[in-house]
């Protein structure tokens, strides 16, 4: 029986994934018997939780669609610049849940998120099992440098973070999740997760430095680890990042360098072999 094989393309960031060789443009590879589209796109490389929409021969499918030879397959990131809601997106429901989960070499990160609002977990104790178990039971979006962590079953939203420092990092997610205008900062605890509240100075004072107590009177609270926050000097400081970040940040309209979303045919069912 002769191999068969199909025609691949990636578009836009998902090249980084792929081999040198086989990136921006068409290439062609063996497919094995009843390989579904999720199993090539991964098997190149591509973690199934950065991509959007899958084309076959111009028409939109799932990751579960079986592959035949001849094929010519096309695959998308996520889109923010476009609608393409009348497309076949390859998961039930949209990317841009804001709530995350980071692995254990995104603490900055995850600290960054927390200050502009975002519900992250983090701890440094995490293993990949628990990063797993968190994003199915609480749908988390996955924040990882781990692209071995992205192509596990059980994670369906996830972000493979390419920048290295941590206010890189931030530009990044916000940049490609559309995060500034959901953005809530001062909401959470910096080094727990929990939601702050505003309390009476009288109710924190045998827990505050003799000199903040002289000089501030709005204090909020974390009733998960008992820190106190007031808009001190690392307040401020804190303040000049929140600021910075909502100006850098791109909009959805305002991303560059995407690939325009193709106009393909209506789905329909696999063909039979």
């Amino acid at each position: 029986m002769t191999q068969a094989r199909a025609t691949f393309r990636f578009y836009a960031e998902l090249n980084d994934f792929v081999a040198p060789a086989r990136r921006s443009g068409p290439f062609e590879c063996d497919v094995p018997p009843a390989a579904s589209a999720k199993h090539m796109i991964e098997a190149l490389g591509v973690p199934h939780t950065e991509v959007e929409l899958v084309l076959v021969n111009g028409e939109t499918v799932g990751f579960e669609h079986p592959l035949r030879d001849g094929d010519r397959v096309s695959v998308y990131p996520q889109f923010e610049a476009f609608d393409v809601s009348p497309l076949l997106r390859v998961r039930e429901h949209a990317l841009r849940e804001t709530r995350f989960v980071a692995d254990a070499h995104l603490g900055g990160l995850a600290r960054l998120l927390r200050l502009l609002g975002f519900d992250t977990l983090f701890d440094n104790a995490f293993v990949d099992d628990a990063i797993e178990r968190l994003s199915a039971a609480e749908h988390r979006i996955v924040l990882t440098r781990d692209r071995d962590l992205l192509k596990r079953r059980a994670i369906t939203h996830g972000c493979y973070v390419r920048a290295m420092r941590n206010g890189e990092q931030l530009r990044e997610v916000m940049d490609r999740l559309d995060l500034a205008g959901s953005a809530r900062p001062f909401r959470l605890c910096l080094e727990c997760n929990t939601p702050l509240r505003r309390v009476e100075k009288a109710d924190v004072a045998d827990r505050l430095p003799p000199r903040v107590n002289a000089r501030f009177e709005r204090f909020t609270a974390c009733d998960g680890c008992g820190r106190v926050y007031w808009e001190g000097t690392h307040w401020m400081r804190m303040q000049s990042i929140v600021d910075a970040a909502l100006a850098e940040s791109v909009s959805s309209r305002g991303i560059k360098g995407r690939p325009a979303p193709p106009t393909p045919r209506p789905c329909r069912p696999p063909r039979s072999r």
